[in-house]
């Protein structure tokens, strides 16, 4: 595995598992391997649980690691090529990439959907042209597009809990006052292909997701019918694609809440996290010995280090 920015890197998916089984047996084993490294996180965004995980995850295997706010503590980066740089970028990212692979070993970098220009946003300019110019494996800490990560974090969380063979998971749309981008639920859907669950997609018209990440799963506007018999219910907000960027509708109908929980098999509740309580979950919900929020979220931690050291294993 060269770099992690989406399902398409991971080459070889029984390494994957052992991996995160080796991990998660003894998470403090190989602390050998990241000495003498380092690695550079750049935000452009605000985080919590992928920046404070990913910086433990590099603790656990003896990695430095810097942290850049690129956007308080940089210059702006002009991240097109063949441009005319009269503006008010200073610097161009082929140098700026080029230089942080030159000082560390690993790059991760999180740069969120502008959610204005829907062609743009697709083309993951920014983590592309750190793939391009950097020199060094780049890590998608989330992308305008996708969100690996989290996708892994969550099949990590499934297998943990899953009581059964095949179980059915359900992820649903919930309603958000803010547009939010569509890159957990596209890096959710996209890793479905490499399982065996029954997968289920449900939101209301006009919050179809784009049809490479869709193509191969059951979708259905029927909130209810979805959740019928459901192991596990994923929530998540996102903004419309057709009509990119846009809120549709912000009433509370797709809520969840206890009594459409009831309609499941005694499903546990995931969410990535931040969440609005009582605008996407009830909190008799989230608060209830079936939601997984927490456990979710400390195997951030587990599927960081999962990545680190698959990379650092084949550097």
């Amino acid at each position: 595995m060269q770099h992690f920015t989406s399902a398409q890197d991971i080459k070889d998916w029984s390494l994957l598992w052992q991996k995160v089984q080796q991990v998660k047996d003894d998470s403090q084993g190989r602390k050998a391997l990241g000495a003498g490294k380092a690695m550079c996180l750049i935000f452009l965004n605000a985080s919590l649980r992928t920046r404070l995980s990913t910086q433990r995850a590099a603790m656990n295997i003896g990695l430095d690691t810097v942290v850049f706010d690129i956007n308080q503590g940089g210059w702006q980066l002009e991240m097109a090529d063949g441009t005319v740089m009269n503006g008010s970028k200073a610097e161009h990212v082929k140098e700026a990439a080029a230089v942080i692979g030159s000082y560390y070993d690993l790059i991760g970098i999180r740069a969120f959907a502008q959610l204005k220009d829907r062609d743009e946003d697709y083309q993951e300019t920014i983590v592309q042209q750190f793939k391009k110019y950097a020199g060094v494996p780049i890590i998608s800490l989330e992308s305008s597009v996708r969100h690996p990560l989290q996708s892994l974090t969550d099949l990590i969380t499934i297998e943990e809990y899953r009581k059964k063979e095949c179980p059915k998971v359900v992820l649903s749309w919930a309603p958000h006052p803010r547009a939010l981008p569509q890159a957990v639920a596209n890096s959710f859907l996209e890793w479905m292909p490499h399982t065996d669950y029954e997968v289920v997609l449900t939101h209301p018209a006009g919050y179809e997701l784009a049809n490479e990440f869709t193509q191969e799963i059951r979708t259905t506007t029927n909130q209810r019918e979805a959740l019928q018999g459901a192991d596990f219910v994923y929530v998540k907000n996102w903004s419309s694609y057709q009509e990119y960027g846009q809120v549709l509708r912000t009433d509370d109908e797709w809520i969840i809440n206890k009594d459409k929980m009831q309609l499941t098999n005694n499903a546990h509740f995931m969410h990535c996290l931040p969440v609005r309580r009582n605008v996407v979950v009830a909190d008799q919900v989230i608060d209830s010995s079936n939601s997984l929020v927490i456990p979710q979220a400390a195997h951030r931690v587990t599927a960081a280090q999962t990545v680190l050291e698959l990379l650092l294993d084949h550097a």
